[in-house]
């Protein structure tokens, strides 16, 4: 029997976030060893096991992937959420890397100053009402069909629906402008593995707090 994959990160979301929601849409079961101090850190870049001394971290199939995009594209690829063809994979690629445009201001949000947070909300509300947000709703719209490419669940639907209750958590009427997304996130909530994953009890991270901020400065800034 396979080994569960084992993800090597603060315990907290982060970048590793996303690489949780992928795994939990899929199914998966996995473990995490959380890291705490610059030493843990150090012993795993001493160990070789980090190609460019970075996490977040997967050990997976006698594998050590590092680099979040790799990541994920090697899980969706191996549970069927990478699409069918050529045409499909690079729809879900441009989607994706659209939607971690955006879910990287979330992450890096709570590390500015106070004074910046509050800016920084209208930022992101801005740039999700009329960058990002226009386009999975035409899309949406276009075709009929639940789902953003091939009418079935995929890393882009993953990666999106992360981004959007990341987003309703500091703007609740987000997708008041967007009835199709508003549909669209509602019915992927209720696929049985990841309404399973947004459950009080799951591996799903919270929201970051004072407790995370002060992990991550001991293992990446001390």
């Amino acid at each position: 029997m396979a080994s569960r994959p084992k993800l090597h990160y603060p315990n907290g979301r982060g970048r590793m976030e996303s690489v949780r929601w992928v795994l939990a849409a899929a199914g998966v079961e996995f473990d995490e060893e959380f890291l705490e101090t610059k030493e843990q850190l150090q012993k795993l870049q001493d160990g070789d096991h980090l190609l460019f001394q970075q996490v977040p971290m997967v050990e997976i199939d006698g594998m050590k992937l590092v680099q979040t995009r790799s990541i994920l594209h090697y899980i969706a690829e191996k549970h069927q959420l990478f699409g069918r063809d050529l045409k499909e994979r690079t729809l879900i690629d441009m989607y994706v890397e659209g939607t971690l445009d955006l879910l990287e201001l979330l992450i890096m949000h709570p590390f500015l100053k106070p004074d910046d947070q509050q800016k920084e909300v209208a930022n992101m509300a801005q740039k999700a009402t009329i960058r990002y947000f226009p386009v999975f709703e035409k899309v949406l719209r276009s075709h009929g069909q639940t789902f953003l490419v091939g009418n079935q669940l995929s890393l882009a639907d993953v990666i999106l629906l992360q981004t959007i209750l990341a987003l309703e958590e500091k703007i609740p009427n987000i997708l008041s402008a967007f009835p199709f997304l508003q549909e669209y996130s509602v019915k992927l909530s209720n696929i049985p593995t990841i309404k399973r994953f947004l459950e009080p009890g799951s591996k799903k991270k919270p929201p970051p707090d004072e407790i995370y901020l002060r992990t991550v400065y001991n293992v990446f800034m001390l």
